[in-house]
């Protein structure tokens, strides 16, 4: 190749403007450098590789240090666990009545919803506890700690499908590239572990199931935040993180060399640049090196009394499991991880409501209860909020043929469906926000989804509207520019 072409090519933007003495080339090197120094700035004053508090937060004393999310893919049926509605029982099988449906759109799947016929639950419910929170038979485990729990049961959200309904809830956006709830706390709050990620990811799938989602990368993603800010994903097989040992021959004092002659470079390269990419990189070698420890530690539940593991089911020795993962997520903030996010794939149930649903919930049901229960004698529940949900619910219709039962669904629901929460500052024992009498549409004491977010945010200490990020000239948040603490949900 001619050597000036060559040149052109090579000559990227940053290269032109690095390089540039004057004009335009002079001031936009003068605001590379101030970023490099607040970058340079940030690194250093974390040499350990875990991120810094952003300066004055907590904007207020928090409620809660650590966030576990037990986030349900594929929609949960709240007409079925935990949203009792007795006239589904007395309409079963019948239209849903005039003016419940006022013009919705649902998925395609279901088209228009007028002359669709109302499915009962599947199981019965009962009141459970002091409280009497209404729960399915088919979550026993639950049913058990209702009185630990703050059902949450008017939510709803604008998303139609998996994907931006996903999105939406863990980043506050239908459209992918916004950061998640864990990269926006560990940019504002910074790391109280050395040793390991602040935010970290765990996924899991029924065996069997034939309506697992997808787990995509931008649920935990950092959006336009410097991506020393995402999740670091934990595998479900064999080594949770890949790539931490050392070749062979290659001692620890060897590889500590190695790594501060490397990060000598990478700091000249980022005292030129002001890349915080170039900061990602320093973090994240250090981190690594300091995984390489506490990972194995980590993994070995050897320890744990029996009594803890059959809090957790018969399944939690098997490393990927749902209940795997939830003693993880103990140990994880024990060990001052900031944020966990527990994902299980499996309840897109379309035409396996009578299968695959008792499926999820046998293996998702006494896991989550028993991590509950777990955080609670160990002390831990009190500064740990566990929120569990997926991105909506599903319809109070049927989806499919009323005289086949083995193939039973429901469509998409986002109009109405239920979380609970449990921990961290949040009311225990109480069922807030109510839905109408079958389940479609809420009546009382609406939670957007944006709202869930600023409460989560601020049981955790943030104001959600200061906790902001500047890009493409607009001053970014987790909750948009919509939404209100919800303080009923708080205790006082």
């Amino acid at each position: 190749m001619n050597p000036i072409q060559e040149h052109r090519q090579l000559l990227t933007r940053r290269t032109f403007l690095g390089r540039s003495g004057t004009g335009l080339g002079l001031a936009a090197l003068s605001g590379l450098l101030g970023r490099a120094d607040d970058t340079a700035a940030a690194a250093a004053a974390s040499p350990t590789g875990a991120p810094p508090r952003r300066p004055g937060l907590p904007h207020h004393a928090p409620r809660a240090k650590h966030v576990i999310y037990l986030f349900q893919n594929g929609a949960p049926t709240h007409v079925d666990l935990f949203d009792f509605k007795p006239r589904l029982k007395e309409l079963h099988g019948k239209p849903v009545p005039e003016g419940y449906l006022g013009g919705k759109r649902f998925s395609t799947m279901t088209g228009k919803a007028d002359g669709k016929l109302l499915l009962a639950p599947i199981e019965p419910f009962h009141r459970r506890g002091q409280s009497g929170a209404w729960v399915s038979d088919l979550m026993p485990h639950t049913a058990r700690i209702a009185d630990d729990l703050c059902f949450v049961k008017g939510l709803h959200t604008g998303s139609v499908n998996h994907a931006p309904g996903i999105s939406m809830m863990l980043s506050g956006a239908e459209i992918p590239g916004r950061p998640t709830l864990g990269a926006w706390l560990t940019y504002g709050l910074g790391s109280e572990c050395e040793n390991l990620p602040a935010f970290v990811v765990m996924t899991s799938v029924s065996k069997g199931t034939s309506c697992g989602q997808i787990f995509y990368d931008f649920y935990w993603g950092s959006g336009f935040l410097p991506s020393r800010f995402q999740g670091v994903k934990f595998r479900g097989g064999g080594e949770p993180v890949l790539y931490l040992g050392d070749p062979a021959g290659i001692d620890r004092a060897t590889r500590r060399a190695m790594l501060d002659d490397l990060a000598e470079l990478n700091s000249i390269k980022l005292r030129e640049h002001g890349d915080p990419e170039i900061a990602t990189r320093i973090s994240q070698y250090e981190m690594a090196f300091r995984m390489q420890a506490s990972v194995p530690e980590l993994a070995d539940i050897a320890g744990e009394p029996q009594s803890v593991l059959d809090l957790y089911g018969p399944s939690v020795r098997e490393q990927g499991t749902f209940a795997y993962n939830c003693l993880m997520a103990r140990r994880l903030i024990e060990r001052g991880v900031r944020t966990v996010q527990v994902m299980h794939a499996g309840w897109d149930q379309h035409n396996s409501l009578t299968t695959e649903l008792y499926t999820q919930c046998r293996d998702t049901d006494q896991p989550s209860a028993g991590l509950v229960a777990d955080l609670k004698q160990r002390g831990l529940l009190d500064d740990t909020l566990v929120v569990w949900g997926g991105e909506f619910g599903r319809t109070p219709f049927i989806q499919g043929n009323l005289d086949d039962r083995k193939r039973w669904g429901r469509d998409h629901h986002p109009y109405a469906f239920t979380s609970w929460m449990a921990g961290g500052g949040v009311k225990a024992g109480l069922t807030y926000g109510e839905t109408d009498d079958l389940g479609m549409n809420v009546v009382k004491d609406p939670v957007h989804v944006h709202d869930l977010q600023a409460t989560i945010l601020h049981l955790l200490g943030v104001d959600h509207e200061r906790l902001t990020y500047r890009f493409q000239g607009r001053d970014f948040r987790l909750t948009d520019i919509h939404c209100d603490v919800v303080k009923g949900l708080i205790d006082s």
